[in-house]
Order: C-alpha cells, then structure tokens, then sequence
C-alpha cells in the first residue's frame, strides 16, 4: 500500500530531515482555528483547521526560532511537486506566513520554491535538501543583514508567555516588523482585519525590543477613550507600573512620565484636530522623546496636525496599525471617497506598503474570524419601479404628503422643498416616518425568521434623530410581538445610542446584557474602537461612502464569542454599502434563512479528566479557576495560561526535556501547572491528541515543538540513534529498540514501568542480561529515555 501524506512525513520525510540537520525543535507546526461555513444559514465550525509545517532556523539554543520555510508532504505516490503551486500561494501571493522558501516533497524527491528570487529548482533527492546552516545564509542574504547583528536582536527573543499565546498570522506580523526593521528601516504598516488581535501584535512587539535592551520609551496612541482603555489593560499585563496611561493631572503634570510606555490618545495630546494647538505634546514631550511609536488604528485620521507626533519623533522606530485593506477599490466620486484614498496614500507615503497583510476573508477561512452572511434589500417608494438609490424623490411626488420641517415641525408647502432629494439625504435632510417604518418592520421579520428578535444588533443611522425615530419602531414592533406571542418584554429592546445622547453609558449594557439592550441605533458612536463580541446583526440604514469609515462599521460583528455560541454574524445592508467590500470579497449573499441561531445552539456538558466543558457550535470552553471564583474560559485561553506557567517553571525547551526525564522532577513540576497538574491531560483529551505522550502536548504549547505521536517518536529513536545502536552488540541494540517500542503502547510511564524487562518483545530481545554488556542497566535505561526525547 502507498502511504498517505501523514505517513509520508513521519515515516520518510522526517527522517531526511533530521539525517540533514532539522531537529524536532526546528519544526513547527502552525494550525488555524478550522473554517467557518455556512449552510443553510447556519454556521458551522470544522472541527481541524489547516495545518502548515514550518522549518524555523535558531541562532543558539535560548533564541526564539525564526520561521523561513515552508514544507509540504505530499502522498508517496505523488510527484513532489504535486501542491507546490498552493504553497507558492501561501508564501508568495498571500504572504500568509510570510516565509521566503517553499518545498514540496513525497519523502523521496523534493521540489523549491525561492520567493527571493522568484524561481523553482528542478527535483532533487531528500538527501539533498538544504541543512539549517545553508538556509540561514540564504535567508540572512535575501533579506540584507544578519542575525547576529544587534539590530535584528528582536527577532531573537522569545515571546514570554510561551508559544501557545500566538497565533501563526500574528508570528508573521511581528516577524515582518522586526526584519524591516533589521534592515536598517524606521517605519512599518501591518494591515489586519478587526479583531484579529492587533493589540496583541503591538504589546508583543515592544515587550520583545524591550527584551532586546532597545526601549527607551514607547507611545501607543489612539483614538478612543476605549482604545486606550483596553490597550493599557494588555500593555500593564506585561510591563506592568512601567505602562501608565497618559493625561493632566489636577497639578497639571503628565500621568504617565515615569513610565516607559506611555498609553495616549489624540486628544489627550492636544492633536485630535486640525484646530488642536498640540500643547500637552509640546509642554510633556521634547523631540525624539520616545525611541518607539505604535499608532492604532492610524487609518482613522488624515495626515494633519497629529502627524507632530512622528515628525518631533524623527528618530523613532514608527509602526503603524490599521483594519483597512491596502487595496481598497474606490470607484466613486464622492468627498468621503477622496479622503479615503488621501488617508491612504498618507500612510503609505510616510509607513511604506504594508509589511504584512490579513483580511477579513482570511480570518474567516481559518476561523479566528465570524463569518460573515449579506443579506441586501432594496427600497421603493410608491408602485415606481426603480429603488430608491435610482428614482430618488421628486418634488411631484410630495405632493399631497404631509411635510414639515424636521427642526421645528411646522408644515412646509411642496413650494418650499428642492426640486430633487437623492437616496443619500434621506433621514438626514428629508425625514420619511413611512420608510423607517417599512424598513423596521422588514428587518424585524428578518429576525423572527432567524429565530428570535432577541438578538444583539447593531444599526447605523443617517443622523441623531433618525437613530431615535428607529429605536421607537423596532421598540414598537418588538412590544407588538411580545404580545402577540404572550412572552413578557425584555426592557429596554432597542436603544439610541449616539454621542448626543450620552450613547458611552450604554455600551456596557450592550456588551454584558444578556437579557436587554439588544438593539442599539447609532450614526457614528459605536464604528470604531467598540468591542462587543456578542452582536451578531450590522445592519445599514445609513448610506456610507467612505470605504474606511465602512470596514470599521463591519468589524463590529467580526468577532466570535463563544459563550453565545456567536460563528457568524449578518449584514442587513438596504443602502447598498455591502458594494464597498469591493469584487474581492467572497461571502453567502442569501434570501431570509430558516433556522434558529438567535442564543446559540443548544449546550451540553461533558466530563472530560474531571472538569466542566461545555461544547457548542462556536467553540470550546473550561470551567476553572479565575480570580478565585470558577469561570468559562475559551480552550484558547485555557491553552494560553497552561503556556505562561510552562516557560514559567521551564524557560526553553531543553530545561524542561532534562526536568520531564528524572520522574521525581516531573512530578514536582507538572503539580505546579495549573488545576493541580491535570491541565495537560485535559488539553490532550480536548486536542484529540491521545496517541501522543504529554511530553509532546507541552512540548508544542510552550515550545514551538511539532508534536510526534509516541509511535512515531518511538520509530525516530530508530533512525536518530542507528549508529549508536550499530555500535553495540546486536542482543542489546535489539533489547533498546524493544523498549523504545514499549513507549508507543504506553508513553513516559510505559518505558519507566519496572516490569518493562518483563514484556515479551523486551524478553525475547534479550532482556535484563543483555543490557548488562553495556554497564548498569539503570544507567542505560536513562541514557535510552535521554535519546527518545532527544531532538
């Protein structure tokens, strides 16, 4: 029989590996989260994501392994080239993992793709391929400096709460940043869709510098007060007092002046505005003040008066992040569209292309993002058989209409109005009670039909009024439901939630409310800078121009939250806005879908190593210990802290193979991981990982390891010691590779076991007496455990 891609890689193209210089801890295997379709207007979660095989190169044993390479194992009896095109996609075009080299082998042959230079080597034998040392040359040359020199330090570090707190994208991204820096360079742009975690990305990349001795002091800045909020939480988590938000104090000094990293926005700096005279920049900050710069969200203003706050620092490592795609594909002629495109080219102008790249259709496809579902209505007034975005209002058709002046509500003659109104004014100029009563009413079945009206939404208004003329109608409706259906109301349904009505008070309520404040109408309060993982509905009555001020309005919904069972998210667009995704994007336009998604679906509680883990559709959660009191946290997370205490206890991965060698250290050790040291047996029952021993479950949380399952580490002790075991007499060589059999049966406590020497395969290799022509059995057991776990 041909052997499949998994028996490819373990059984031939791992061993030429390793005979080419490869060790266990230069393999990585990066894994998303598994895609999100949907079906039937439901979404559905694959239960394994992809997974990628990178080959990492390591300056020496306490640096972080730098990615440069990409394999693909392919089925023996496939050419080896079977598959390189798609990887070429992934390093080249997507720059998905951003790695210069691709190769794609069937354990026999392999082929090469080289992004620096563009071309694709002709086949060669496994034998051939290019050792660690032959690829670092190749990598430091492509990419102009060295890894030895002090700029390209950062690179180095490792991430200090272990591996298991990154994802693949966010390894790519800080990467890019830090080899543009070591080329000499300043300035950098990533480009990540919302919610991808940009904010992890920025803490990573100054803790890593700061690792390197390269902080002086650094300056986030945004530009919400809730921004700043939740960039402080994850800057204070990891540099602790020494990150200090920044703001006048009563005695008019700056809050953050003994800090290293200062957490700003534009408008504490006095920059917000072309206006601003920037005097808390000036008065609190000399030139070339800060060493770094991190600017969130730096697609939100136009190159104006807060752009002192790079040119005072012109010596400044200047990063910046941004949830709008690089390609934007504006088309139209308008003002909002121009400003757009000047945003744009002021960031590339001043930052350079973006580094590195992740969109919103990606983050789907991997399944860190919520997919996404459009649904689009059209609106049409009176039996004219044009929308409203082609026909318009004339003034012939106000005629015998009551209309009044929006302000101050007296009657107008059809004599007083413009001649024409444009789709575009309408709610903002023209008020027009029956079309906010049309669209409301169609929504509302919208979310009958998809279960519940009960659903956290969001809907953009044309202006303050107009938000508040939509809340009445939904809260309406919503009432007139209830009734109908003899269900007690959950108060208050809908809401106004805009800056002119003190919109800021509410967003707790529709973020942490299960039972209220489920629907909340706004023009412009909650488009940016709003967490709220709960909303499952973005819907458009507004007419946006601006294709940045619309992929922020969409990133309100990207996000999953597992504890609602929340994969996906809809987007009722009756504006056309949905045009603004540009051809690119690829989603599920649909009619009304049927089916229930309104709470969730239905839980259920398993028992697995005797925790609470509660399973839906969206994910995975443990019920543990937070803070002293038991809470859901994600597997994600859970996977996160078990990593942070490993490197912890256990800073590199050699520390931690000698501790799980001597049993008295590994008992003592894992005890000191969390949940009383049962922690890695529910990660291995959770991952579906029970054909490997927990050596390697922790190996790849808090060390980058690719994990082997215990036969196949068991057959790599084979290979990796032939010419140790060739050495020796053959009945004792025999009687070790019968023990290192035993741990594919039965892991670290099967080859640990007294009565191994018992077995048959052991016995009938040799056994006990055989063992004693190398010396003390007990010593050649240890040495045998040292090579089975050897890289």
């Amino acid at each position: 029989m041909m052997m499949t891609e998994s028996d490819t890689r373990a059984k031939l193209i791992d061993p030429g590996l390793h005979a080419c210089g490869w060790t266990e801890d230069l393999i990585k295997r990066e894994e998303s989260a598994g895609a999100i379709e949907i079906i039937d207007g439901k979404p559905r979660k694959q239960s394994i994501g992809r997974i990628d095989y990178t080959l990492r190169i390591k300056v020496n044993d306490s640096a972080q392994p730098v990615a440069v390479a990409l394999i693909e194992a392919k089925a023996e009896h496939l050419p080896p080239a079977h598959g390189l095109e798609q990887a070429k996609l992934y390093a080249s075009s997507c720059k998905r993992l951003n790695i210069p080299f691709v190769f794609s082998s069937n354990g026999h042959l392999f082929v090469e793709y080289d992004k620096f230079t563009g071309l694709t080597a002709a086949q060669r034998p496994i034998s051939q391929f290019p050792s660690p040392t032959e690829l670092r040359t190749r990598y430091e040359k492509g990419m102009g400096f060295s890894l030895e020199s002090p700029i390209a330090r950062p690179l180095l570090m490792r991430y200090s709460g272990g591996e298991a707190t990154r994802r693949y994208y966010q390894d790519a991204a800080i990467r890019a940043v830090f080899e543009k820096i070591a080329r000499g360079e300043k300035r950098a742009l990533l480009s990540l869709a919302t919610g991808a975690g940009k904010t992890f990305i920025a803490v990573n990349i100054l803790k890593r510098i700061a690792d390197a001795g390269q902080l002086r002091r650094a300056l986030f800045i945004c530009d919400r007060d809730e921004l700043r909020a939740q960039g402080l939480g994850a800057f204070q988590n990891v540099f602790g007092s020494d990150a200090a938000e920044v703001y006048r104090k009563p005695d008019g000094k700056n809050n953050a002046s003994n800090a290293r990293i200062h957490v700003a926005t534009y408008q504490t700096l006095d920059v917000d505005t072309d206006e601003a005279d920037a005097s808390f920049l000036i008065q609190n900050y000399p030139v070339d003040y800060f060493s770094h710069i991190v600017i969130d969200e730096c697609h939100r203003s136009a190159w104006g008066k807060w752009s002192q706050v790079l040119t005072r620092n012109p010596n400044a490592i200047q990063v910046g992040l941004t949830a709008t795609p690089r390609q934007l594909e504006i088309t139209e002629d308008s003002k909002e569209s121009k400003a757009d495109a000047e945003v744009s080219a002021d960031n590339i102008r001043h930052f350079g292309e973006p580094v590195y790249e992740y969109d919103m259709s990606q983050g789907i496809e991997d399944g860190f993002l919520a997919a996404c579902e459009i649904i689009r209505q059209d609106i049409f007034f009176d039996d004219k058989p044009q929308n409203e975005q082609e026909s318009g209002i004339e003034k012939t058709d106000l005629q015998g209409k009551d209309v009044t002046d929006a302000l101050t509500g007296e009657s107008l003659s059809v004599q007083e109005v413009r001649p024409r109104y444009e789709a575009e004014s309408f709610e903002y100029k023209l008020l027009l009670p029956e079309r906010v009563k049309a669209m409301s009413e169609n929504l509302f079945e919208h979310f009958i039909a998809a279960g519940t009206p009960e659903q956290k939404t969001i809907i953009f208004c044309a202006c303050d009024q107009h938000a508040g003329n939509v809340a009445s109608a939904m809260n309406n409706l919503y009432a007139e439901w209830c009734a109908k259906s003899n269900r007690p109301r959950m108060e208050p349904y809908a809401f106004k939630c805009t800056a002119a009505s003190g919109g800021s008070d509410y967003l707790p309520d529709l973020r942490g409310g299960s039972r209220h404040h489920f629907v909340a109408t706004t023009v412009d309060l909650l488009s940016t800078g709003v967490d709220v993982p709960c909303v499952r509905n973005i819907v458009f009555f507004k007419y946006v121009r601006s294709p940045i001020a619309f992929y922020q309005m969409i990133g309100r919904g990207t996000r999953l939250h597992p504890p609602t069972g929340k994969l996906m998210f809809r987007v009722y667009d009756y504006t056309t806005a949905t045009r603004l995704f540009g051809k690119k994007f690829t989603t599920r336009p649909t009619s009304v879908s049927k089916g229930t998604t309104g709470d969730g679906p239905a839980e259920h509680t398993i028992l697995v190593e005797g925790f609470d883990v509660k399973v839906n559709d969206a994910g995975r959660y443990i019920v543990t210990m937070v803070d002293g009191k038991a809470m859901p946290v994600t597997v994600e997370e859970y996977k996160e802290k078990l990593a942070v205490k490993l490197v912890a206890e256990a800073a590199t991965l050699d520390k931690f193979r000698t501790i799980w060698i001597k049993p008295s250290d590994r008992r003592e050790f894992l005890s000191k991981l969390p949940d009383a040291g049962r922690s890695p047996m529910l990660i291995r029952a959770l991952e579906e990982m029970n054909d490997y021993d927990l050596y390697d479950v922790l190996a790849e949380l808090g060390y980058g390891l690719a994990p082997k399952t215990r036969l196949e580490r068991a057959d790599a002790f084979t290979y990796k010691n032939a010419p140790w075991l060739s050495s020796m007499p053959q009945p004792a060589a025999a009687t070790l590779t019968a023990i290192a059999s035993q741990f594919s049966r039965g892991g670290t406590d099967g080859i640990e076991n007294p009565q191994v020497f018992r077995t048959p395969e052991v016995t009938k290799a040799g056994g006990l007496s055989a063992l004693k022509a190398l010396g003390k059995p007990a010593d050649v057991l240890q040495q045998t455990k040292e090579r089975i776990f050897a890289l």
